[in-house]
């Protein structure tokens, strides 16, 4: 009785810690979503400080709020933030970059101040503060499996320790007003981290399926190799939101239709790449099609992720012949995300259909 009950209580804990680990992942992908909002309405400097904002943890309403020397005070304390990163950069051999910020008087300039953006920066980052808090549940959760499942335990410290490298990057971008390679750095690791809480989620809901599965070596390189055109994809985007910015500040929002004629090469190549990656893809599902066609839950999937594309690729299109509206641009970036995240998971299902798994060694709910 007594070893039924604690069996019992084993599978309360674990269903618990499988919703925990579905409720940060989907906590990630708004975080996305406000992180493309802030982008799309030019609030990334809306506190100009971290963590704190204007230096409260709630930020002004009003200008007057603020002593009258606010952007000289800010300018200066993002300065010596710098001077410190700059050193850092010294240590590790990249002492020319850190000149470079020090010496670039464009980041030492301060925006005047916004409620609305600073409003939206403060949402942002009241966001990445509830995915870290949850981050450090799935972590203390993970402590109970350590002896019985360590991919959870490893997966949820692997985590941790990105995402605070990630607050303390978002910091540096703060501090560098925006520096352009440091957002693609963020966004990089940001895929990383989704990567990580994809396996964790994987893992602790028991989505391993059992069986043989056709081809899956062939499939699992396509699925990686589309993974890789994706991930490039995504860093090909946030170099013409970057080009786009620019554009935007020279002809200004009355010329909103005028912006995308404004982009460079990096533009065809961005949406050029996109028509490949459908392609590509759709060459993935018919070697699925025709070498697996009664798996039914994976060649769903599968259909899924297609939709996804052709939406994200819609999307685009939308930007491109419709004056780029700010509604569209978070949803494209959020799309690209869940594309990646959606490219991983079925990576781990194909990973692990085609061998025989004991369900009881993965099974915590």
């Amino acid at each position: 009785m007594q070893r039924q009950q604690n069996l019992n209580n084993e599978k309360y804990i674990g269903s618990y810690y499988s919703k925990l680990t579905t409720v940060t992942l989907v906590a990630v992908y708004l975080l996305i979503l406000a992180g493309g909002i802030v982008r799309s309405t030019g609030s990334g400097m809306g506190c100009p400080d971290w963590p704190k904002c204007f230096g409260s943890w709630v930020p002004p309403t009003e200008v007057g709020q603020l002593p009258e020397d606010y952007q000289e005070f800010y300018a200066d304390y993002r300065h010596q933030k710098n001077i410190k990163f700059a050193e850092y950069l010294d240590f590790f051999g990249y002492a020319d970059i850190g000149e470079a910020i020090l010496a670039d008087e464009s980041i030492k300039e301060e925006a005047e101040f916004n409620k609305y953006k600073t409003w939206t920066e403060y949402v942002n980052r009241l966001l990445g503060a509830l995915v870290g808090f949850l981050i450090i549940l799935c972590f203390i959760g993970s402590i109970k499996y350590f002896s019985t499942n360590r991919k959870l335990f490893w997966l949820s410290f692997s985590s941790l320790i990105l995402v605070l490298i990630q607050g303390w990057i978002g910091s540096i971008v703060v501090s560098t007003n925006l520096l352009s390679w440091l957002i693609t750095l963020h966004m990089i690791l940001a895929l990383v981290i989704l990567a990580v809480l994809t396996a964790l989620y994987f893992y602790s809901a028991n989505k391993v399926a059992p069986g043989k599965i056709k081809q899956s070596g062939k499939l699992k390189v396509l699925l990686i190799i589309g993974l890789f055109f994706m991930l490039l994809q995504i860093v090909f985007g946030t170099q013409v939101r970057e080009s786009l910015d620019m554009v935007a500040e020279r002809l200004g929002q009355s010329q909103r239709d005028s912006w995308i004629a404004g982009l460079g090469l990096q533009f065809y190549i961005h949406r050029s790449f996109s028509i490949l990656i459908a392609i590509y893809h759709f060459y993935l599902f018919y070697v699925l099609l025709q070498s697996n066609p009664k798996h039914q839950k994976l060649v769903f999937h599968t259909k899924v992720l297609i939709s996804f594309i052709l939406i994200e690729i819609l999307s685009g299109a939308v930007m491109a012949y419709f004056g780029v509206p700010f509604w569209v641009q978070p949803l494209h970036l959020v799309l690209g995300s869940l594309i990646f995240g959606w490219q991983f998971y079925l990576l781990l299902q194909v990973s692990f259909m085609d061998k025989k798994v004991n369900t009881s060694a993965y099974a915590i709910s």
